[in-house]
């Protein structure tokens, strides 16, 4: 029995809007103390009117866009009918059979596979989070409303993913997207980007064709919140229907399950509901909405999407695959990277040595030099002190003159790191630094040719096996030169003028 995973998404994006979905509270209120930001329309009470924000309808529509979509011309909101204790009226206002967007399409790709390939979007509607329930140590349940009411942005795929790396790959980009549109952080680890998973098996032959088109009855894992977990709850649920149809007995019914990340498996929580058990009709407090204007406004606007930023990265500046996806994931990198590239361009147009003949070549070089820097060196000094790119002292303009000063050998490999770290904590350019640190390169050559014959006469030994062949020690040697000069001797000079030395 050869058996496919048919996997659905339904992503939900919190949108970083300033107030709630349908009232004046602010939906900034998650960290700050329980239930100090809600009022009668987000907590329910009777007699109260909705009233949707603009904001949120935009920001859908942008990403609708973004996704290649058909925007509705007419939309509406209805009632989700169900009954939990983080959802005060009983009902949830979402929408039904007139979401903001329909038919979009994401393209991703999968590290190691050749090409890429399509997911298809069913919809994309707005609704309004519920309240956040909160599991004491005492064995009770308490419930912070401060979450409620806040905008959600839910995509919803077609049943086009059958691996768990593939869904990452899609969530991946859907948090990239939102990201770089800036409507919503989409940090999972907050609850900001969260996912419903949906997997089903069905059998294929020996060439991997569905037998049929039946979509057999789905199991769905409620709030999934890491790409991590994404990609066990995926490979578990896999394996425990595989085993359930190689016993004859595949799932029979549509259930809803948890994802238990101590146990690393999912359990059972309840049968899921179907349209017609929540009771959908349209919300009365909200008249339709007409998005014709708005939608041909805001086509207008759309800034650069990130997988055409992704291509551009690739053309223009010929960075690695792997650096421009580390570039893009960031869009305060991305934009930092562009910033700084922009600097070096004017500085390589001023060099007289640079031509037409060659200017390939030198941008290749300065390219490959700066997003070794940019993305291992200073990345890693961030994840060390623990600050961001968006706030840290390093400008753009600092940062392109310390790659010129590291291009024209002003400054070694070796110094540079301790140079750009001090850039870092003063923000002072880095010319500056250099010279207080008395960082610049050495260019002494009897300086040095004096300090190479002082190192081979305090180690004749390790001379002596240098010359019998044992090449490894040239390290060695570089090692003891660049202490004696504090690592501001070049050390492709130092390694020829200690061959010669040595023959």
């Amino acid at each position: 029995m050869n058996l496919q995973p048919v996997i659905g998404l339904e992503t939900h994006v919190q949108l970083k809007t300033n107030t709630k979905m349908f009232c004046a509270c602010s939906a900034r209120g998650q960290d700050e103390a329980p239930n100090t930001h809600v009022c009668p329309v987000c907590l329910g009470h009777p007699g109260v009117l909705p009233v949707p924000n603009e904001q949120a309808v935009r920001w859908a529509i942008l990403v609708g866009l973004a996704l290649r979509g058909t925007i509705a011309t007419r939309s509406k909101f209805d009632r989700k009918n169900y009954f939990y204790p983080d959802l005060p009226k009983a009902y949830q206002i979402s929408q039904f059979d007139l979401p903001v967007m329909e038919n979009g399409e994401v393209e991703i790709e999968i590290p190691g596979r050749e090409g890429s390939s399509i997911v298809r979007l069913e919809r994309l509607h707005l609704e309004e989070d519920a309240a956040k329930n909160i599991h004491g140590d005492d064995g009770k349940t308490y419930v912070d409303f401060n979450r409620g009411g806040t905008p959600l942005c839910e995509i919803v795929t077609r049943p086009d993913i059958h691996s768990a790396e593939e869904a990452k790959a899609y969530t991946q980009e859907i948090r990239l997207l939102v990201r770089s549109l800036q409507v919503s952080n989409g940090d999972m680890e907050k609850g900001q980007l969260r996912c419903d998973v949906n997997i089903s098996m069905r059998e294929v032959d020996d060439n991997g064709e569905p037998l049929d088109d039946i979509l057999h009855p789905k199991t769905e894992i409620k709030n999934v919140n890491s790409f991590k977990a994404i990609g066990r709850v995926i490979e578990h649920e896999i394996q425990r229907q595989t085993k359930l149809w190689k016993m004859g007995t595949p799932p029979s019914q549509t259930t809803t399950r948890g994802w238990n990340d101590v146990k690393q498996m999912t359990y059972e929580q309840r049968i899921k509901e179907g349209f017609a058990d929540y009771r959908y009709f349209p919300e009365p407090d909200i008249p339709p909405l007409d998005l014709t204007e708005m939608t041909e406004e805001i086509r207008r606007t759309i800034p650069e999407l990130p997988w055409d930023r992704k291509k551009r990265f690739a053309t223009e500046y010929g960075f690695k695959k792997e650096d421009i996806k580390q570039m893009i994931d960031d869009p305060a990198l991305a934009d930092y990277t562009e910033n700084a590239m922009s600097e070096l361009a004017s500085w390589l147009q001023s060099r007289e040595d640079v031509n037409e003949d060659n200017v390939l070549e030198h941008r290749k070089k300065l390219n490959k030099l700066f997003s070794s820097w940019l993305l291992n060196k200073l990345m890693g000094l961030l994840t060390e002190r623990k600050i961001d790119i968006r706030t840290m002292k390093v400008t753009t303009e600092n940062f392109a003159e310390f790659i010129v000063m590291l291009a024209e050998g002003k400054v070694t490999g070796t110094k540079g790191l301790e140079v750009l770290g001090a850039m870092l904590d003063s923000g002072a350019d880095p010319e500056h630094v250099v010279e207080d640190l008395g960082a610049s390169r050495m260019d002494d050559m009897d300086a040095l040719l004096s300090i190479v014959d002082t190192v081979i006469e305090e180690n004749p030994a390790e001379a002596e096996r240098f010359r019998n062949g044992e090449q490894k020690l040239m390290q060695f040697f570089l090692g003891q030169i660049m202490k004696i000069t504090k690592g501001n001797a070049d050390p492709a000079t130092s390694a020829k003028v200690l061959k010669d030395k040595l023959k």
